[in-house]
């Protein structure tokens, strides 16, 4: 079969390979931190099915109206909830005491069931994943802001540059900026920029969940 969008559909495969490999490599480290460890592990593997199905949709299904179409979209859309969920629930570990933190995760949980529901059953627009994952994102950013200006450490910086590139490529993917309108359009810009920040994500990641000293605000 040939993609239907190349360059897009290649790239998307190419991050599901990327956060495939960071989801099992911090499974298989030792971990100081094992909650914040298993989240990390999550949030990488949740980005990876995204990718994988949002590649899949691109490259052979794009312009079909089979059903396979809007299960493959479906899914991605419900994945990027899952991860939005995951970014709640690691910036509440490391920012908030317990009790602050699992009302964060109850409202994250609530908000995910809730826009999970919209995209079964009224829309499937990608704004439900801009609703979802922008907040998360947010939160998530200045979480590792504060952690960075607790700790020095270059691997948080990397995380907070991370964060901050999400929000780079996300823009260059809404305003629709592209260098060639086939192989670096928009979307294939957008999943390049992902890919760097996701890397530079990971670097904070794995040293969050193997910190000798924990690295959250309160006990």
């Amino acid at each position: 079969m040939q993609l239907t969008s190349p360059a897009v559909s290649l790239t998307d495969f190419a991050l599901a390979i990327e956060c495939t490999l960071f989801a099992v490599l911090l499974s298989r480290r030792p971990a100081s931190d094992v909650v914040l460890r298993k989240w990390f592990v999550t949030f990488f593997a949740s980005v990876a099915v995204a990718s994988l199905l949002g590649g899949t949709m691109h490259g052979f299904f794009e312009h079909s109206t089979s059903p396979i179409r809007t299960a493959l979209w479906t899914g991605t859309l419900l994945s990027i909830l899952l991860t939005s969920y995951t970014a709640w629930s690691i910036a509440a570990v490391i920012q908030l005491d317990a009790r602050f933190g699992r009302m964060v995760r109850w409202f994250a949980a609530v908000q995910m069931i809730a826009l999970a529901l919209v995209v079964l059953f009224v829309t499937q627009k990608f704004l439900i994943a801009i609703v979802a994952y922008l907040p998360a994102t947010i939160f998530l950013l200045v979480a590792f802001i504060l952690a960075y200006r607790r700790r020095r450490v270059p691997a948080l910086g990397s995380g907070v540059a991370g964060l901050g590139l999400v929000f780079v490529g996300a823009a260059v993917q809404q305003l629709g900026l592209a260098l060639h309108p086939v192989y670096l359009d928009h979307n294939t810009i957008y999943h390049l920029i992902q890919g760097v920040a996701l890397w530079l994500i990971y670097r904070a990641a794995k040293w969050i969940s193997g910190a000798q000293s924990p690295l959250r605000s309160s006990p």
